[in-house]
């Protein structure tokens, strides 16, 4: 046998070794040219094709993908049935306000309802962006797999606003449809002495397909944060690296909105409608302060652990502060709101006022309380959908800590942990924040009347309690990833 036959085999076996070294080998020649290079539309169709792929594949029983694409999808339509429900009771009170026979008291509603839409569109967008941030549970890591495997930036755009448009488009569409169902629960309350006609709650038809695009950007938004820390950094995301910790210039803000606040109120020298923007900014700039907050609680939690859940949910705060605001950030929203609900109680009219003062007030009260139910129902609502996408986040330190011996009670032990502190924290943080903002306003009476300090209380704890119970509600996916 010749050595040219012997270096050659048949069959299934494979080819054996050249003895001669590798770096002395000949250079293998070019392949031909069969075609011109591949075109884009040809690369679209392959990043297609992998994202299909990757929207298949299973991983074992459990699929942390498609779980996660139907709680980010109802996630999304609640964002946007909520929205709509918000821009059509704008809308009803913009109505009224272009009717014959209009007052200045519907301009005053007109004042109320924006400010009451513009505090709401905070719960709402937090609450897409957690859609968001589900949708992409779990696939930092693929995603930064595939660029380390040779994948395109372009490519991993592609895979990850296609993700962020479908399950944002699927959950636009049916709260699109789920409006419908809502809008029968506000037709009892009574807005200037009568009620809503259905009518009046149904935005117009192209605020719809406007609602659905706004709830698609907030997705894409997300999306795009998450891309550019896979795209540059993927041995950083593989890593998962601490966070650095968050710097406290992000009170100065805050405490600039309050000061402002505070001048402007004891000189006079501003408008109704210029307080009201300044309430709602300084409102938006306790989103800024509750992430470093968070960070202080998680190092804090650290220092006066005694046992593992303790040491555990310290770690976890102090590894996503801003995420761990998000769960509970709601619950500030309707702890603010529930001073001003609350703070109505101190201007109720005699019986013997005008009708439309007795109206108004009483509306400041209902409009309040119903604020605070939708703020309540997005903040459980976002907790929910937050935690089930941390626990499927985290399911390999979940799996790695059962392994090692830890029970499930001390694995929920240490999940009510991580969510208890930041609640407490956030709701220290927006009554400071309230009582900043009321008492320039309205004097220390607020803090010493015993009926608005009941009703204050008892909204907390009824915010509080929704928080939690969609804490509860995401605890089967704790057992569903240990499975």
């Amino acid at each position: 046998m010749t050595p040219a036959a012997s270096s050659r085999t048949t069959g299934n076996t494979t080819r054996a070794q050249s003895p001669v070294p590798s770096s002395v080998q000949p250079a293998p020649s070019a392949p031909p040219q069969s075609g011109p290079e591949p075109s884009t539309r040809g690369t679209l169709a392959t990043t297609l094709g992998l994202w299909t792929l990757l929207r298949k594949r299973t991983d074992g029983h459990f699929d942390p993908q498609r779980l996660t694409g139907a709680l980010a999808s109802t996630a999304f339509g609640v964002s946007t049935a909520v929205l709509l429900l918000v821009v059509g009771g704008f809308g009803a009170f913009w109505q009224r306000s272009q009717a014959p026979g209009a007052t200045d008291e519907d301009g005053l509603y007109i004042l109320l309802a924006g400010t009451a839409a513009a505090l709401l569109l905070v719960p709402i967008i937090t609450l897409g962006g957690a859609a968001a941030r589900l949708a992409m549970a779990r696939r930092d890591e693929r995603l930064a797999a595939l660029r380390l495997a040779g994948a395109t930036t372009s490519q991993v755009s592609v895979l990850t606003l296609l993700d962020a448009c479908v399950q944002a488009l699927i959950g636009g569409i049916g709260g699109a449809v789920g409006v419908f169902a809502l809008i029968p629960l506000v037709l009892p309350l009574s807005f200037q002495g009568r009620p809503f006609a259905y009518t009046e709650l149904i935005p117009p038809w192209w605020v719809f397909p406007a609602a659905v695009a706004v709830v698609v950007l907030v997705a894409l938004l997300s999306a795009a944060a998450s891309l550019a820390k896979v795209a540059i950094t993927p041995l950083g995301v593989a890593a998962r690296h601490t966070p650095n910790p968050l710097h406290w210039s992000r009170l100065i803000p805050m405490a600039l909105a309050i000061v402002t606040f505070a001048v402007l109120v004891e000189t006079g020298g501003a408008e109704l409608s210029v307080l009201v923007v300044i309430l709602a900014a300084g409102f938006a700039m306790i989103s800024l302060v509750g992430p470093w907050v968070m960070g202080m609680v998680g190092r804090l939690g650290v220092r006066i652990a005694r046992n593992a859940p303790a040491l555990i949910a310290a770690r976890r705060i102090i590894d996503d502060p801003k995420g761990t605001w998000r769960s509970v950030g709601g619950v500030a929203l309707c702890t603010f709101i529930a001073g001003v609900a609350a703070a109505s109680a101190m201007f109720e009219p005699s019986p013997d006022a005008p009708a439309a003062d007795r109206y108004l007030f009483a509306d400041l009260t209902t409009g309040g309380f119903l604020m605070l139910a939708i703020a309540g129902t997005l903040a459980a609502v976002s907790t929910g959908v937050m935690g089930a996408g941390r626990i499927i986040d985290q399911r390999g330190q979940y799996r790695a800590l059962r392994m090692a011996g830890t029970e499930v009670a001390v694995l929920h032990r240490a999940r009510w942990r991580q969510i208890m502190l930041p609640l407490v924290a956030a709701v220290v943080i927006a009554i400071a924040a309230a009582m900043l903002f009321i008492i320039p306003a309205l004097g220390f009476a607020f803090a010493t009347s015993v009926p608005v300090l009941v009703r204050y209380l008892a909204s907390v704890v009824v915010a509080c309690g929704l928080v939690l119970l969609g804490t509860w509600a995401s605890s089967p996916v704790v057992r569903t990833v240990l499975s």
